[in-house]
């Protein structure tokens, strides 16, 4: 009896290649499952969070409104900001750098 199954699995293709190949497909599919999860997992223990916004969830009392973020930033002076550009690629970083602190500095 054991050896005539052994004969029909053996003559049979679809005995043979067909049902490990679903079998293959279908456990993958659980195990890719299960990798995935422990990748998402990691990622929710390791992001980080800016600190005015932990501050902003931390007080969840205080709101977040238009005129309280106008009166945080209204004191600071703009009219002395400077635009000063980054290096293009082919410019060397450190002259580029260095000759614009000069440039301020005798403007100062």
């Amino acid at each position: 009896m054991m050896s005539n199954l052994w004969q029909v699995v053996k003559n049979n293709t679809t005995l043979r290649y067909g049902v490990p190949m679903i079998l293959l497909v279908v456990g993958g599919s659980f195990g890719l499952r299960e990798f995935s999860q422990i990748r998402y997992d990691a990622h929710k223990h390791t992001s980080t969070v800016d600190p005015a916004i932990a501050d902003i969830i931390k007080n969840k009392e205080k709101q977040l409104t238009l005129e309280s973020e106008y009166e945080k930033i209204k004191d600071n002076r703009f009219e002395v900001w400077n635009n000063i550009r980054g290096p293009r690629p082919w410019e060397d970083s450190k002259s580029l750098q260095d000759e614009q602190r000069i440039n301020i500095s005798t403007k100062a």
